[in-house]
């Protein structure tokens, strides 16, 4: 009798083992349908999120140029103003020289120096301030 219990207790156990690797089987199951499920929704939304990316890197692409044409506008405004800049430097100078003239042709002072503005003033440099007005 002994060994017709044994034998019947390593069949109970084998059907034991057989129900539990059932069990464990169809847990491994489910969790796999689920991590499919999941990667599912992943592939879903990584190629919602990749469309969208698509759609914001053009949109960064297309203000990219449009700040590039600003900047390149505002380069040349830039350069007219400097441009300008030289222009009334250029323009003041021949005023100043020109007052210099005036002062030393209205003043009887030394020709080789007017104090109000310590230039040195030659015969040459009243010619070539006469010339720059007249060009003006």
């Amino acid at each position: 009798m002994s060994v017709e219990f044994s034998v019947f207790l390593i069949a109970i156990a084998f059907v034991g083992l057989v129900v539990s690797v059932i069990a464990l089987l169809r847990k491994v199951l489910v969790s796999l349908d689920e991590a499919n499920k999941v990667l599912a929704e992943a592939r879903t939304a990584v190629r919602d999120i990749n469309s969208e990316v698509g759609s914001v890197l053009q949109h960064a692409n297309e203000i990219a140029v449009e700040v590039k044409d600003k900047i390149r506008a505002i380069d040349a405004i830039v350069n007219s103003a400097q441009d300008v800049g030289q222009i009334l430097h250029t323009v003041t100078d021949t005023a100043r020289r020109a007052v210099a003239v005036l002062n030393y042709s209205s003043q009887a002072v030394s020709p080789e120096y007017v104090p109000s503005n310590k230039i040195t003033i030659r015969k040459t440099s009243i010619e070539a301030a006469a010339k720059e007005t007249d060009r003006i």
